[in-house]
């Protein structure tokens, strides 16, 4: 494990979260977390490679972070920023190339091959990451487009079933008690 590599990117990424331009407020950076925690999980899991998937998680929405302007197409933009960080450390060419391919395919809402492990686990942790940003969807819900309780928990629960719909079908059963239990609450 680089090392070197994750403890600047917790920091970078911090940083462009809690930067005022952020249009995305601190939440992206617990979102941000709950999909490197997840893609560890995965990784460890599916026998994938580790390395690969925590500094891909760091990294799938550095665009978004990094300029709102960039969101539309922040899969495409971020392989670049990405390619820009690893470079400097000296980063193995080979192995920037399977971290850009985990990030340009990433979104669920896009339907993008994913030819690796390493590809659907970082697709599978940002898709299940929401189940660990509930507060930080209720908050969008009720604060930020004034939804009555009614509204904000179908929006929410919406949310949730899409995301949960996005996830391959190895890890719908893997995550299958977490979904189940988030329903219930909502």
């Amino acid at each position: 494990m680089r090392d070197d590599i994750v403890k600047y990117l917790k920091t970078e990424v911090r940083n462009r979260a809690e930067n005022k331009n952020n249009k995305f407020g601190i939440g992206v950076l617990y979102h941000i977390e709950a999909v490197v925690r997840n893609a560890e999980i995965l990784a460890n899991k599916y026998n994938a490679d580790k390395e690969i998937c925590i500094i891909a998680a760091w990294l799938h929405d550095i665009a978004s972070i990094t300029d709102y302007k960039l969101y539309e197409e922040h899969h495409i933009h971020g392989t670049k920023i990405a390619s820009e960080i690893l470079r400097k450390f000296g980063y193995d060419d080979n192995k920037i190339e399977l971290v850009k391919a985990c990030i340009l395919n990433h979104r669920g809402s896009i339907d993008n091959k994913r030819l690796s492990k390493e590809e659907q686990i970082i697709a599978d942790a940002d898709a299940i990451s929401h189940f660990d940003s509930i507060p930080s969807l209720l908050y969008l819900a009720y604060r930020e487009r004034n939804m009555n309780i009614e509204e904000g928990k179908n929006f929410v629960k919406s949310k949730l079933e899409r995301s949960y719909r996005k996830l391959s079908d190895e890890s719908k059963i893997f995550y299958k008690e977490k979904f189940e239990n988030v329903m219930k609450i909502l």
